[in-house]
């Protein structure tokens, strides 16, 4: 081929090339489509709300603990205690359904040097419920005084037997805080409240205090005790989400 037309060729390819970048620099992307509707605006807002009620019941863990030379001795033992207890806590008024045993239980006793099995020691717990609060000190002195130095008091745990009305009255404060912080914010941005697009509840009611540990007495107990149920709080939370109009 001769020179020029080859140069001819060149030339006619860089040009070609040159065009198609300048295109290709002038092209743009086009712009997305626009969804017609603007996003709706709203506000979401956490409320709670406490009430207090005055606890209603009690239940009272106790246990009989006896250590005998073997196992035999030291089931009967216990069994005969337990059974004296609630036999008197019937006479005492307390439903028998109110009455549960919670553990049984039986350990070896060992020697100084911890070779030999010197005995066993059996325990046997059981948990009562008291409704009748204002009988608790002296179902407490009951369950001493029957057990005698085999009791083992472990603890008291007020409740509330039926904390419903709490819970909507707790509820109902949640509501109530969750829309004047919403209507802050409605405020402060220029706004109002619209409709409530969706609520969700975050936590339920307050779980009751740990159970309060008590001493194990090693004699029987001549009085009542004193007791004093206190109060305790339901509290709640609720997730709630307004337009903005």
């Amino acid at each position: 081929m001769p020179l020029a037309l080859r140069a001819a060729i060149r030339l006619a390819m860089v040009a070609a090339t040159v065009v198609v970048g300048v295109a290709a620099c002038d092209a743009k992307p086009a712009s997305p489509a626009s969804s017609g509707t603007d996003a709706p605006r709203q506000v979401t807002v956490v409320g709670s709300g406490k009430v207090q009620g005055t606890p209603d019941t009690l239940t009272v863990s106790a246990s009989m603990e006896a250590t005998a030379p073997d196992i035999t001795a030291a089931l009967n033992q216990t069994s005969q205690r337990q059974q004296a207890v609630i036999t008197a806590l019937g006479g005492a008024g307390v439903d028998k359904k109110d009455i549960s045993t919670s553990q049984v239980s039986l350990q070896p006793q060992y020697n100084i040097d911890g070779s030999t099995i010197s005995g066993y020691r059996a325990s046997n717990s059981i948990e009562v419920k008291i409704r009748k609060i204002d009988t608790a000190s002296n179902i407490l002195s009951l369950i001493a005084n029957t057990g005698g130095e085999a009791t083992r008091i472990n603890s008291i745990n007020y409740s509330i037997e039926d904390d419903s009305q709490l819970v909507k009255d707790a509820r109902t404060r949640a509501f109530n805080d969750a829309k004047d912080r919403a209507d802050q914010y409605a405020q402060l941005s220029g706004l109002t409240l619209g409709k409530v697009i969706s609520i969700s509840e975050t936590t339920g009611a307050t779980p009751p205090p740990p159970p309060t540990p008590m001493p194990m007495p090693r004699a029987a107990m001549a009085e009542a005790v004193p007791l004093e149920p206190g109060q305790q709080t339901v509290g709640f939370s609720v997730t709630v989400v307004w337009e903005l109009i």
